[in-house]
């Protein structure tokens, strides 16, 4: 299992989702180019002394990404334009948890490439929930289905 962060916009949300990432041994995909330099503080404080033992991979482009030879598993896409709610996916161990930018999401291209889109049900009039907190949700359901939840033994 590992996530995507598709060029994200604020630092502080890259850093929760980077800790996140450290505190469950998940690997983190981060898809260039980002609305920051990754030595922002804000990246920083929010990613706190976790950020060294975050597995993170960054790509040049959305197409260096999709280009690179060892990406293995399908490609799932967090957007509230998804049919199936996350409860409902039937996820798989090697799959890869995308989110996009928090301004826009990700282009269309990107939505016709992926092997599947889940969204959180929410009220709605409302518009969207932080990309981190998204993000986490169905994260931790995915660990749940396919039992890779970290051994606090």
């Amino acid at each position: 299992m590992r996530l995507a962060l598709y060029q994200p916009d604020i630092p502080q949300n890259t850093g929760t989702i980077l800790r996140l990432a450290a505190c469950l041994g998940i690997g983190v995909d981060f898809i260039e180019p980002a609305g920051f330099v990754m030595t922002d503080k804000h990246l920083r404080r929010a990613g706190m002394d976790y950020l060294a033992h975050t597995d993170l991979v960054r790509h040049n482009s959305w197409q260096a990404y999709i280009d690179q030879p060892e990406r293995q598993g399908r490609l799932i896409l967090l957007t509230t334009r998804a049919p199936a709610t996350y409860v409902d996916f039937p996820f798989a161990a090697n799959d890869t948890l995308m989110v996009g930018r928090e301004t826009d999401g990700v282009p269309d291209d990107v939505h016709s490439f992926v092997d599947g889109a889940v969204r959180v049900p929410m009220l709605p009039e409302l518009r969207s929930l932080n990309v981190a907190v998204a993000a986490a949700m169905v994260l931790g359901e995915a660990l749940r289905q396919t039992n890779q939840l970290p051994d606090t033994a």
